[in-house]
């Protein structure tokens, strides 16, 4: 080519990255002037990225293949500037909720990022037990993690997701666009080779707890009992030593120092005939958790050539949980289809197929049939064998053992017979025909469905702390939502003017419909069936439909590839909201600036300085059925009954206006890139449940009120410091910080805060003016004004009559950091990330710490009298202090300054830092490759949650609990422990 012909031609790699070049340049890495991603925008729009006025964050397929997950989403926790994956740590299929720049609403599920499949969103409303997580002595069941829907999806069918961050970004999904979006797309066999290729993805897991609290494993189980000569001793039942000790389940009991005591015998299930040897058992709760497995095969075939692009696939993955007899086996089947049936009309259809199923899912939370609340019981002195032959000798299916409580399930009868079964099928398809009427005018219509049809099943045996007599429950979930759209496309260009203009319409329906049948008592023990129930209790099927009208139209101005402007409105109408308010209107618009080529600064030093700016209004609307009153399921057979909250008619759309703004440089050829982004929104109107006079019949009622402001700052930082032939070392690291404030609430809490909401009847989520969301309050210490502890004249802490803001469970700031290196075929990459700040409470430490099971509670052991006295004051008749110096038994002091209303003992700071990825992974050479009749080769190790350095003294500081189909965020309750993952996995493609 010819220098006075010097054009710019725009190379594309797979209609992924586009690559400025002028024409007498040579194609060379060294030569790129400019790399501008192109990336899927809302509704499938695809956009390059300096012409968006808002941050739209790409990732690609190889961060979900080269780290396999249970869960794809995880894959992107520590990458992304402002996200969070936020799981409950309650086993293998790990539902997660993502949030984007943090809270904005004090309803949670108004903070999730909205998820987009293939241009369509995913509405699977997630279905819980119905049971809290806090359940001790309520004799009732707990929650159970039975999985997102999008969770089902295959790592390996994903060709890249896109973060939408912000409401400009996602105002054309309207309400559900409101916290953000994640774009995922799926992979069409698209190839720039052509032909046909296979693909084989296996790789193979193993999990093992990544960490444990701090167990003591000096005393062992008792309550300072001491025998005829004063000394402290252990008798399970009464003895010649004395009375009977065994029965406790705390461990404040003797010193393990040689001695031998009567305990119990596991051949005769009494006690021992002599004394044996008092022992600790440092493994029998580690002991209990194994080493999980996962096995994960894809089979993907794919084609393309100028009209036509074809793949399927078919994945299978057999999880066996670090729990003994828990796990899922999942099977996934997708097919893409993209053909140009003549020059005019192009049809896209995808399709995919996810079946999950297992025999035992665990149950997690605070209750007997949970492995955490067993975990939390044992005793060092108690030998895990013990608990082994599950039933008592001639008792099979009547009566387990566990012979230290009857509030304590034997831990293999939870695994084992104690189970929650699921088989859910998760279908979602969509079809797209694109129709060009001239140059400039095109027509798209799209219709998707999402099928979720989920079968549950809930057996208890006989003999259970909960269920003496048994119990069998089957629950039957059916979630239908059909998406339509329709858009017309007319682009012009007027020399260096250029317009893009769209408009259209969506109709969406969802259907839900839950049946559900209990077997309250087995007349037959181990017979699970609802004709075998003593009673049954079968609820009528309850609906919890919900339709959307939406018109929207967008126009993109571009000026000479210099200066964008985007300009989008929707207009939704809710059948949630009433007649005069179902109507609501989201307008945006956003504009960036590449300053960099207006000011003629683009050269080999100085490559990309973009500004950027956006506004958008967004209005959510609330939940099905919250304008008139209804009947409720009743657990009286055939009958129903009113629901406890009243109903408003009049209720309006939260509404939520948003800006942004931010710059992107990029220098010496992209070796160095830099982002940084600004960003407030103020949501009034906030939908909340406020509590009511009694005298009128019901405990709540649903108002508008309240208005929250949340700002916040994101950076993100590219590196290439090293670049050669052989070697190249990359980095990429990314900062946020979120923070929100309560502006306004409603005059009927004239002052008093708004409890949104509570666990354990101890932690609360309270909303004060000039607080923020996730200040998480409760009972304090009380302290002198020197800030010592004050004590009571009985020695034991002083009891507060009022609650105090304990901390706030969101951190100060987020950041992540992955480093790249390639070494000729070889790679490794490692992905750090952390947080500053935060709190959380453990139910679990409090329990743990009451009961002596803890190193914490070792402090005052050694006093012959097995007293101690407490570290602080006590307050005199005039006012003064003096020091505390009234003893009192350990086990009463523990129990005590570590009662479970005392949040601040309990509550720990989540800082934390994590070695979240590693991989290494080892490509083949070419010319082997080829040997093999093979295109491509590649064999590697990969790890996930590696290591962690952190203060809270429980499992993950990322704690979260399970309540009903709910996540929150700083509360642990019965936390199941975090797996770290190592894996080895191979690559091929033919």
């Amino acid at each position: 080519m010819r220098k006075e012909t010097q054009k710019i031609l725009l190379l594309s790699v797979l209609g992924l990255v586009s690559i400025n070049l002028t024409a007498q340049q040579k194609v060379k890495k060294d030569s790129v002037k400019v790399i501008d991603e192109v990336v899927v925008t809302a509704l499938g729009i695809k956009r390059h990225d300096k012409s968006l006025g808002y941050v739209a964050e790409k990732v690609g397929a190889e961060e979900f293949e080269k780290t396999q997950n249970n869960n794809w989403a995880q894959a992107l926790e520590g990458k992304v500037a402002g996200l969070k994956i936020l799981t409950a740590g309650a086993g293998p299929l790990g539902s997660a909720h993502i949030t984007l720049r943090g809270a904005q609403s004090m309803n949670p599920a108004n903070n999730r990022a909205l998820i987009v499949l293939d241009g369509v969103p995913l509405g699977g409303t997630d279905t819980g037990t119905g049971n809290s997580a806090y359940a001790a002595g309520s004799g009732g069941d707990l929650p159970v993690d039975f999985g997102n829907n999008f969770n089902s999806i295959n790592p390996d069918d994903i060709e890249s997701v896109t973060i939408l961050k912000g409401a400009t970004a996602s105002a054309l999904y309207g309400e559900r666009g409101s916290a953000g979006a994640i774009m995922i797309t799926t992979k069409s066999g698209k190839n720039k080779k052509g032909g046909i290729r296979v693909t084989f993805n296996s790789n193979t897991s193993f999990d093992t707890v990544l960490r444990w609290p701090d167990y003591q494993y000096e005393y062992g189980q008792g309550t300072l009992t001491k025998d005829k000569n004063g000394k402290f001793y252990y008798s399970y039942g009464a003895s010649p030593d004395g009375v009977n000790t065994g029965g406790t389940s705390s461990a404040f009991g003797p010193k393990f120092d040689g001695q031998s005591y009567f305990q119990y015998d596991p051949t005769t299930e009494t006690q021992s005939a002599e004394r044996k040897l008092w022992r600790p058992y440092k493994n029998n709760i580690k002991d209990f958790w194994g080493v999980g497995t996962t096995y994960a095969n894809t089979v993907g075939i794919e084609s393309s050539n100028d009209k036509t692009a074809f793949r399927t696939s078919l994945s299978y993955v057999k999880n066996n949980w670090m729990m003994p007899n828990t796990g899922f086996d999942r099977f996934n089947y997708a097919l893409s289809i993209d053909h140009k049936l003549t020059s005019k009309l192009r049809l896209v259809s995808k399709f995919a197929y996810n079946q999950t199923k297992s025999d035992n899912l665990p149950a997690t939370g605070y209750n007997n049939q949970s492995i955490s609340y067993f975990m939390i019981f044992q005793n060092p002195n108690v030998d895990l064998d013990w608990y082994r032959p599950i039933w008592k000798s001639g008792k099979d299916q009547i009566d387990q053992i566990h012979p230290f409580s009857s509030y304590i399930d034997n831990p293999f009868l939870i695994a084992y017979e104690m189970l929650n079964g699921i088989n859910k099928k998760f279908i979602t398809g969509n079809i797209t025909a694109t129709y060009n009427v001239t140059p400039n005018f095109d027509i798209m219509l799209r219709s998707g469905i999402e099928i979720t049809d989920e079968e549950r099943t809930t057996k208890r045996p006989w003999s259970s702390a909960n269920y003496q007599q048994g119990y069998y429950r089957e629950q039957y979930i059916k979630n239908t939502e059909y998406n339509t759209d329709v858009l017309f496309t007319w682009h012009k260009s007027f020399g260096k003017f250029n317009l893009n203009t769209s408009a259209g319409a969506n109709v969406r329906n969802n259907k839900y419909v839950q049946n559900d049948y209990r077997a309250i008592g087995l007349r037959v023990p181990g017979l699970y069936q609802l004709t075998n129930a003593m009673f049954l209790n079968s609820k009528f099927p309850q609906p919890y439909d919900k339709a959307t009208n939406s018109i929207y139209g967008l126009a993109n101005f571009n000026y000479d590839n210099l200066w964008f402007v985007d300009v989008t409105a929707r207009n939704d109408w809710s059948s949630s909201l009433p007649k005069e308010n179902r109507s609501y209107f989201y307008p945006s618009v956003s504009s960036s600036l590449v300053l960099s080529d207006i000011l003629g600064l683009t050269s080999g030093k100085f490559n990309l300085w973009k500004l950027r700016g956006s506004w958008a209004r967004v209005g959510i609307g609330t939940i099905p059925y919250n304008l008139t009153q209804y009947f409720n399921s009743s657990d009286f057979v055939g009958s129903a009954e009113v629901t406890s909250t009243y109903m408003n008619p009049n209720l309006r759309p939260e509404m939520s206006t948003n800006i942004e703004a931010g710059m992107d440089f990029s220098l010496l050829k992209n070796r160095i890139t830099y982002g940084i982004t600004l960003y407030q929104s103020n949501s009034k109107d906030q939908i909340v449940r406020v509590p009511t006079m009694i005298e009128t019949g019901y405990s709540s009622r649903w108002i508008n009120s309240g208005e929250v402001r949340n700002r916040g700052i994101e950076m993100t930082l590219g590196l290439n410091p090293v670049r050669t032939k052989d070697f190249s070392w990359n980095i990429n690291a990314n900062w946020s910080m979120n923070r929100n404030k309560i502006l306004s609430l409603a005059e009927e809490f004239r002052g008093e805060p708004y409890t949104m909401g509570s666990i354990g009847g101890v932690v609360f989520f309270n909303a004060v003016v000039g607080g923020s969301l996730g200040d998480m309050y409760g009972f304090k210490l009380k302290r002198s004004p020197d800030d010592q502890v004050v004590y009571g004249s009985d020695g034991l802490t002083a009891k507060p009559s009022q609650v105090e803001k304990i901390g706030n469970v969101y951190p100060k700031w987020r950041a992540g950091i992955q480093n790249m290196f390639r070494y000729k075929n070889i790679s490794l990459s490692l992905s750090f990330d952390g947080q500053l700040g935060g709190f959380a409470y453990s139910q679990s430490h409090h329990k743990m710490s009451e009961q002596g099971k803890l190193t914490n509670t070792l402090m005052g052991r050694d006093n012959p009298s097995g007293t101690i006295i407490g570290d602080g004051v006590v307050q005199n008749a005039d006012g003064s202090y003096s020091p505390n110096t009234k003893p009192v038994a350990l086990n009463t002091y523990y129990a005590d300054y570590y009662r479970r209303a005392n949040v601040e003992t309990n509550s720990f700071n989540t800082s934390f830092i994590k070695l979240r990825e590693a991989n290494i992974m080892f490509q083949f050479p070419s010319q082997m490759v080829k040997n093999l009749k093979m295109s491509e080769l590649s064999v590697g190790l990969f790890g996930r949650n590696l290591w962690v350095w952190t203060k809270f003294p429980l499992f993950d500081p990322e704690v979260a609990t399970l309540e009903d189909n709910n996540i929150t965020a700083g509360v642990e309750v019965g936390q199941l422990p975090t797996a770290r993952t190592v894996g080895i996995q191979l690559n091929a493609k033919f």
